[in-house]
This record gives structure tokens, C-alpha cells and sequence, in this order.
């Protein structure tokens, strides 16, 4: 062409999570054997039901007429204030409605808040780390992600040495990204982490960005606060939203919580031109804002919620059990959200290997694992082979660790059963194959 179309960043935008399972699908038609999606964390596909007082006040809200035009483009006011007082009432940070904003699901957000700052401005994040927020800084940028590591052998908690060196001689870093609790790990950070992030971010005057859309999925809340517990006057982004929690992942309804930006005049100002960028999108949907209220007062959601997190604790305790058996790996046990995390210790070399029957599938995965693939790539690709089970390899997430991530989210106890059993079994037979 004339000249080039292509962006900058183009090359940094990866998410793993969602291209294996096109490998998923070829291997589906290979075979017309059903697969075992370990991919992504959605818990109505994996089984879940939604329970009928969350439908019945869902469908009162769709026979208003109002649930079918725009609303305000930060948001709906009742629902922002409403969300803005519950927080105040921890008696932590305090915001109004107005520091709240919505978006078509955290996705939109985390765009916006990569995309709106100055390419220059860097946002340092964890690794392993979520791809959409590790892509989206990236490709702002047009330059690799800048990253501090979570440490396998401390239960994932963050190097903080490693940070406060990275931050100190890296005067791009204007952002320091938080993911509590974690995805991919399904680590908790204690609040003593979060205040030390807190004051490096004070120091070294940068902004913090939060993702806590797990924030209500932690098994043991004792050592656990949300960031606007700690936050004091360091100015921050919060996102937060519905698609986990309720579950309602197709709501598509995620936003954004604003603190201090009264203390920076160039904060204030960036966090304007999100707004601003909403309003050339006009608004996000009504629907899902509308029920927010009404959802988080039902006397049955609290009591819902913490049985939610009894099962998701449950499964974590099995899955930890079953693959901690496992020669040459490191699991930690999750203390949040709905995930589950293996690293290999064992030197993977190319020679391992799982078995898989079917020629056609052989062939494939064979053109799928060409020499020098990362072997963790590997293992998942020959996973989907042999086992018909699709699970993300850590690679995908950022990280030189060499393991990969699957959910806690099987409903059916039998079936979470027998998917760990297998995965424990794959994951023998590949470190033993050489």
C-alpha cells in the first residue's frame, strides 16, 4: 500500500485464551469428539445456573422501556450513586457518582485506559499477567510489556525488590497495574503487599490501576482489602463489573472507580479524556446498569455469594491436591477468583511428548509444534490431542514460565473429578516421555 496502515503495536496484541480454542475447534472436527473447555473462565458455559430471583429481577428490568434506550454516558446516575455510596461505606476513599464510569465490559475499559495515554507513558504490570491488559499497555506503546514478576515459590506474591528497581531507573513507568485478586494465579495479595505497592506508587508519583473484578471472590477475607481501603491520596483507577460475580459474562458490563483525581491536575486530566472518548461511543448498555441495585441488595446475595466462594474454595483444595501429586511441577493453591495455576520445574525438553491415537490429530498438532516452540505451547497442543482438553499455556500470559492455567469452574463434581485426574496424568506422561 502507499504507506503503512498497520499500528505501531500490532504485533503486541495476543490473547491466547481465545486463539486456542480455534485449535480446539480443528481438533472437534478431526475427531467429532467433544472437548473439555479449560480455557476461559466463564462460569453459565462450564455449568453454572443462574438462580431465579437474579433472572426475575432481570426480567422486570426488560419489560421497562427505559432498558432500551441510552443512558447518561458515564453511567446511569442511580446506579453510579449507589455503587459510590456502598463503597464509602467501608470508610476507606470516598468518591461520589461522578467518579464512576461505565463500559461495555472491562475489555472496553482496559482499551481505553492503555490507548488514552501518551505513548511515552509506560504501565508497569505483573507476570504472568491477564493478556488483554499485558497487550493493550504493549500496543500503546508499540514496544514490549514492562514487567514485575509473581513468584511461584512465594505463592505468587510480587518481587517488590524487583519493582521498586524497575520503577526507579525506568522514568517511563507513569502506572503500576494491580490484578486482586490474581488472574491468571488465583493469588490474594495481603494488605501489607498492596500498602507497600501503594507507597512505591507515592514515591515515585505514579498512578495505580486495579483490576478487582474478582474483588467479591475471595475464600478468606481476613487479610484481604480492596485498593480503596488502602489507597490514601494516591490517584487510581478501579475497574470492576458484573460478568464473574453474578455471573453475567454476556451483560458486557464493567466500570471504572476514580480516586484522588482532585490531587493531580494531570490525572484529573487524563481521566477526562476517558469520558470524553465515551461520549464518542455515546453511551454502554442500559440493561445491565439498570439491575445492578436491585442485584447487590437482595437479601439472598450475600449468603448466595458465600456459598459461591465455599465451592470455588473446595475445588481449589482438590485441583491442589490432585496436581500436587505430580512430579516436577509447583501449584500453589488459589485463594480467589476461579483459577488454577502449574508451572513446570523440570527442564522441558522437545523430546517430551504425549501420546495421541488419531493420525489426523498427530499430523496436525505435529504442524501446529515446529522446533523451537515454547514447550509449554506444546504440552497444550498435545493435551487437545490426546485428551481432548483445552487448557491456556502459562507462555500466553506474559511470562518465561514454562505451566498452564485451567479453571475451577466444571459444576459437575464428577466431571471436575475426572479433568484434573486427566490433566494430572497428562502432565506425568509428558515428564517422563524423554
Amino acid at each position: 500500500m502507499r504507506t503503512n496502515i498497520v499500528h505501531i503495536g500490532a504485533s503486541e496484541l495476543n490473547y491466547e485464551i481465545r486463539r486456542i480454542a480455534d485449535t480446539a475447534h480443528e481438533i472437534l472436527r478431526l475427531t467429532g469428539q467433544p472437548i473439555i473447555w479449560e480455557n476461559i473462565g466463564d462460569p453459565v458455559q462450564k455449568g453454572e445456573h443462574i438462580p431465579a430471583w437474579v433472572k426475575e429481577i432481570i426480567g422486570r428490568a426488560a419489560q421497562d422501556d427505559r432498558a432500551y434506550a441510552y443512558c447518561p454516558t458515564r453511567g446511569l446516575r442511580d446506579t453510579r450513586e449507589f455503587l459510590a455510596q456502598r463503597l464509602n461505606a467501608r470508610g476507606g476513599v470516598q468518591i461520589t457518582g461522578d467518579d464512576i464510569l461505565f463500559f461495555n465490559g472491562l475489555g472496553d475499559a482496559v482499551s481505553k485506559v492503555y490507548n488514552l495515554l501518551r505513548r511515552e507513558a509506560r504501565v508497569i504490570g505483573p507476570s504472568p499477567s491477564y493478556p488483554t491488559h499485558s497487550s493493550a499497555e504493549a500496543a500503546h506503546a508499540g514496544s514490549a510489556p514492562i514487567t514485575y514478576r509473581l513468584l511461584p515459590n512465594q505463592g505468587w506474591m510480587p518481587d517488590l525488590d524487583e519493582l521498586r528497581n524497575r520503577i526507579k531507573y525506568n522514568e517511563s513507568i507513569a502506572g503500576l497495574m494491580i490484578i486482586n485478586p490474581d488472574n491468571p494465579t488465583g493469588a490474594v495479595f495481603p494488605r501489607a503487599v498492596i500498602q507497600e505497592m501503594v507507597h512505591l506508587a507515592r514515591e515515585f508519583n505514579l498512578f495505580i490501576v486495579a483490576d478487582e473484578i474478582y474483588s467479591n471472590m475471595v475464600y478468606d477475607r481476613t487479610d484481604y482489602a480492596p485498593l480503596s481501603d488502602l489507597i490514601e491520596d494516591v490517584p487510581a483507577l478501579a475497574l470492576k463489573g458484573i460478568s464473574k460475580e453474578v455471573p453475567w459474562p454476556g451483560s458486557r458490563c464493567g466500570w471504572i472507580e476514580v480516586y484522588n483525581q482532585e490531587k493531580k491536575p494531570m490525572f484529573r486530566r487524563y481521566v477526562r479524556s476517558l469520558l470524553d472518548a465515551k461520549m464518542l461511543e455515546v453511551c454502554s448498555t442500559t440493561l445491565p446498569q439498570m439491575v445492578i441495585p436491585e442485584l447487590f441488595s437482595h437479601p439472598e446475595y450475600p449468603a448466595w455469594q458465600a456459598e459461591r466462594n465455599r465451592r470455588f474454595r473446595s475445588r481449589a483444595r482438590r485441583a491442589t491436591e490432585i496436581m500436587g501429586q505430580c512430579p516436577g511441577v509447583i501449584v500453589n493453591e488459589p485463594g480467589g477468583a476461579f483459577y488454577f495455576t502449574v508451572v513446570f520445574t523440570e527442564d522441558l525438553r522437545p523430546t517430551m511428548h504425549l501420546r495421541i491415537q488419531d493420525s489426523r490429530v498427530e499430523g496436525y498438532v505435529r504442524h501446529l509444534c515446529p522446533p523451537g516452540i515454547e514447550l509449554d505451547r506444546k504440552f497444550a497442543y498435545e493435551l487437545l490431542g490426546a485428551r481432548n482438553l483445552c487448557v491456556v499455556p502459562l507462555t500466553g500470559f506474559m511470562t518465561e514460565l514454562r505451566g498452564f492455567r485451567s479453571t475451577l469452574l466444571e459444576a459437575d463434581e464428577a466431571v471436575f473429578e475426572s479433568t484434573y485426574r486427566t490433566l494430572a496424568s497428562a502432565v506425568r506422561e509428558f515428564i517422563e516421555s524423554s
